[in-house]
């Protein structure tokens, strides 16, 4: 824990990805001269049954009735909430010195691209705000889709203003349950886009195959070899040949899609998930080399960046180009999205936009977020 400088607001940053291993809380302050100065962070796990309800919405599947979702709603917030108290309680800290909590909820559904299109994330704010006493930010993907963006992803803004360097082309990898990248260049310019499925398959078939929720230290993967004609069916998706800007999600990119792409005999299960690997790496270097060619360092960060089968596969495709954690940077890469939540929360309190058009393809920036006061 990093001790708290007196003189600075504090935020708290709530996240629950695509892969929903986990609520990822963290308590930052922003230092005036910059940076991002994180205190205090733990990953609280959901209940099993939470869990599975999650995945399964995320995947497409219906909720059995609206009290069920309403009731899901409630409980995810009431997690939330209970992610925020336990935070404060491990580093000690008041809950009236906390400015505010930016929470991003659970995604059950990503359509940017329907008609109309919509984002959807639950996790009732007002229980977070009303359990916690801390004024609480949340909501903030939908009104980006409602200016005309995908709503995602939202990260590179706070990427740029952490990472951003004027000396050389950097990148930044987030490898949750999706893959996406910020393009950070160095004239200062930004983008930013979904590259395709990360952990959320590696996860998922390591769960189905060996019994466990995430492959540790890219084991499994390692043992196997890729499996080259299920690796071009895999390719040969034509979501990875739409140009930015792109998002996508687990309704896209699940174990039944893979199952599709799995012809005749099937390859051992090793072999699988080592394709899968090279899935992901694959296409982010694929993206990456297409969208900033003269890139000289990818930042890693998410659960991936503890993979190092998964690095090490990236880093073949990617000759020249430095992959380091973004933990060398002074960012914890396991908790980079909640402290970019809580960066979030305190630009929509502040009054300034959080979503950058060069990103999502909204029509303009704006000010992102509901906000709930305590």
């Amino acid at each position: 824990m990093t001790p708290v400088d007196p003189q600075l607001p504090l935020f708290l940053g709530l996240m629950s990805g695509t892969s929903a291993d986990g609520i990822d809380a963290a308590l930052v302050q922003f230092p005036v001269e910059g940076g991002c100065r994180f205190v205090h962070g733990h990953t609280f796990g959901w209940k099993a049954e939470t869990r599975a309800a999650l995945v399964a919405l995320g995947q497409g599947a219906e909720p059995a009735s609206l009290d069920a979702l309403g009731q899901l709603d409630a409980e995810v917030g009431i997690a939330f909430a209970a992610a925020a108290n336990g935070l404060l309680e491990r580093a000690g800290i008041d809950r009236a010195q906390v400015r505010a909590i930016g929470s991003h909820g659970q995604t059950i559904r990503h359509r940017p691209t329907s008609e109309p299109a919509f984002t959807w994330q639950i996790g009732d704010a007002n229980r977070i705000a009303e359990l916690t006493g801390v004024t609480t930010v949340a909501d903030f993907r939908r009104r980006d889709v409602a200016a005309g963006g995908h709503g995602a992803p939202l990260m590179p803004a706070f990427h740029l203003a952490m990472l951003g360097s004027a000396s050389e082309d950097r990148a930044v990898l987030n490898l949750g349950g999706i893959a996406n990248l910020s393009l950070l260049a160095r004239d200062g310019s930004l983008r930013g886009f979904d590259t395709g499925p990360a952990n959320a398959l590696l996860d998922g078939w390591c769960q189905r195959h060996l019994g466990t929720a995430f492959d540790a230290g890219g084991a499994f993967s390692a043992s196997g070899r890729v499996d080259a004609t299920l690796l071009a069916r895999l390719l040969d998706d034509a979501w990875f040949a739409l140009p930015p800007p792109k998002s996508t999600g687990r309704e896209q990119f699940h174990l039944d899609w893979v199952d599709a792409r799995i012809d005749g005999e099937p390859p051992a299960p090793a072999d699988v998930q080592a394709t899968l690997a090279e899935l992901t790496a694959a296409t982010v270097a694929d993206a990456l080399l297409a969208h900033l060619p003269e890139v000289k360092r990818l930042l890693v960060c998410g659960g991936g960046a503890r993979n190092p089968h998964l690095l090490q596969r990236i880093g073949v495709r990617l000759p020249g180009v430095e992959v380091v954690s973004s933990a060398a940077f002074g960012l914890d890469p396991d908790y980079m999205e909640a402290m970019g939540f809580a960066w979030l929360a305190r630009e929509t309190l502040a009054g300034r936009p959080g979503n950058l058009p060069s990103v999502s393809g909204a029509c303009g920036p704006r000010i992102l977020g509901a906000i709930h006061p305590a």
